[in-house]
């Protein structure tokens, strides 16, 4: 078992090493600047879009909303919690500066991948709507070998990655920690509760995600609010500590074993995709999906994902593990984080409730937005009658989920997710074109209807 982590561990530190690191930024990087700075531009009107009222007469299968909620589910998980705490406890507090560089940059990378999956997106035999980075890959690019990688590598991290172990182990441990839940119980309700809600298809999923989002984002970030305003008066000390610590090395304090300055930039950017997934491919197959008519509006409303995911709920679980000094503590992962909220808070069965109600719904969304991307790779590799089997045999990873080891499962939910990226990425290169055309030209018809307007 040993000789067996070890060798998963050097794959891993291969896959995540600087070349794909830097792709990801590079990508993200080159399309800031050649969409002139997209994503600080025109966050404002993505925001306003996120929350305007939906037309039920475009072509799709859920509201533009619903789409997000459902990307957000998959994405909002354990990353912004145990991932948050395991990148500062390797690279220290300079990680969270790099976590909110590759989420600025991701966002333009975010609206990219999504604007794609609405142009080329297609229509299943059962109606439904299909599309993602296998299908821009096949029509855009014209690699059936590519589309058929990146479908292989995704239906991995739903099965072994981050769309079943990672949230399952964080759900049974959650539950047996803070409220004696026997883990047998919990994977036993859990299973039924995922079955339940995935047999019922997107809408079904979306209809939850659009619910259990909102109000548990909404629901933890209020509790990060409450540490940080009790320890308010520290946070300019602490945002100062990120900062210079991003750029210098952190020296070994209590808990920490100090840290220089590129592991404060691998874990950051490595914790931060895993968290909110840009230029993974994922969320684009949730935006095809989306009832619109417009590829470059659901990318604008997609990129605000990475701003909603990264930006706000991993700052926020950053600057409550530094303010509290749990950062130097020696707990790790949700431990840390739950240790950040018993002494913000200075309740010691309070702060740990909150971080484990947090962890449990944010795990459970994630597990069902897996279900539907490893479901849309399936349709695409299979075709809809694989549908079923392959939900049952998802159903059938959760309940086992509980009972495996958790260091070999993020190790192999870091290696697929790292294969998921990289035809991701090459398709996103090779048709940057048509996403600057596509954006000139929305914008250009905009300038115009609003000219109209004004001389009219």
């Amino acid at each position: 078992m040993d000789n067996l982590q070890s060798l998963l561990t050097t794959i891993d530190n291969f896959v995540w090493g600087p070349p794909l690191l830097i792709l990801l930024v590079g990508t993200g990087v080159y399309f800031t600047f050649r969409l002139g700075l997209l994503q600080f531009r025109y966050l404002p009107t993505a925001l306003k879009m996120v929350f305007s009222k939906a037309d039920s007469s475009k072509q799709g299968d859920v509201s533009s909303f619903a789409a997000l909620c459902t990307a957000l589910s998959a994405t909002i998980g354990t990353g912004n919690i145990v991932g948050v705490a395991t990148a500062i406890k390797l690279g220290g507090p300079g990680a969270l500066f790099w976590m909110w560089l590759a989420a600025l940059f991701g966002m333009a990378t975010k609206y990219a991948e999504c604007l794609l999956a609405v142009k080329y997106r297609k229509v299943d035999d059962k109606g439904q709507m299909i599309g993602g980075p296998m299908y821009y890959l096949q029509y855009g690019v014209g690699s059936k070998a590519l589309a058929v990688l990146f479908a292989v590598f995704a239906l991995a991290v739903a099965c072994f990655g981050i769309g079943t172990f990672p949230q399952v182990n964080a759900i049974v441990d959650a539950s047996e920690i803070s409220f004696g839940i026997s883990r047998e119980i919990s994977a036993t309700l859990l299973t039924l509760l995922v079955a339940f809600v995935t047999l019922g298809g997107i809408r079904s999923i979306a209809q939850v995600a659009g619910k259990v989002v909102p109000a548990m984002a909404l629901f933890y970030v209020l509790a990060c609010l409450s540490v940080i305003i009790i320890n308010g008066d520290k946070l300019l000390d602490a945002v100062e500590l990120v900062l210079v610590s991003a750029f210098t090395s952190t020296a070994a304090t209590g808990g920490f074993l100090g840290a220089g300055v590129m592991l404060a930039i691998q874990s950051g950017i490595a914790r931060g995709v895993f968290s909110n997934e840009s230029g993974l491919g994922s969320a684009p197959m949730a935006a095809a999906a989306a009832k619109t008519d417009s590829c470059v509006r659901q990318g604008l409303i997609s990129m605000t994902g990475t701003f909603f995911d990264t930006i706000i709920i991993c700052t926020m679980t950053g600057l409550a593990l530094i303010l509290t000094g749990a950062w130097q503590s020696d707990f790790a992962g949700a431990a840390m984080t739950t240790h950040a909220f018993a002494v913000g808070l200075n309740a010691q069965t309070l702060g740990p409730m909150l971080v484990s109600v947090g962890l449990i719904f944010f795990a459970f969304t994630t597990i069902l937005g897996w279900n539907y991307y490893g479901e849309r790779c399936v349709v695409y590799l299979l075709g809809t009658k694989a549908v079923l089997p392959y939900k049952f045999v998802y159903v059938g990873l959760v309940a086992s989920g509980a009972f495996l080891h958790l260091d070999m499962i993020w190790i192999i939910a870091d290696i697929v997710n790292g294969l998921m990226a990289v035809p991701n990425l090459i398709g996103l290169i090779a048709l940057r074109q048509v996403v600057i055309e596509e954006t000139k030209l929305y914008f250009a018809n905009m300038a115009a209807v609003k000219s109209q307007q004004v001389t009219a």
